[in-house]
């Protein structure tokens, strides 16, 4: 709903996207949203964007997610 700030895509087609980051000044469709990682299968027919769950301890309240990437071993 509130576009996505960074996409990566690993080689196997799956997206990670990042969403959510608000900078003070600037218009927030969504200010009291923390931010969110989504997973898309670029693979399907018709992907769709899934929220990924955040674990549990981690302050989600104050996640701003700016940027993403992904290390492959």
């Amino acid at each position: 709903e509130t576009g996505s700030e960074d996409i990566d895509i690993l080689p196997n087609g799956l997206a990670f996207i990042s969403s959510g980051l608000k900078y003070t000044g600037l218009k927030s469709f969504a200010p009291d949203k923390p931010g969110e990682i989504f997973l898309m299968d670029l693979n399907e027919d018709n992907p769709r964007a899934v929220e990924l769950r955040i674990s549990r301890g981690f302050d989600l309240a104050s996640f701003n997610p700016h940027g993403i990437s992904t290390y492959v071993d």
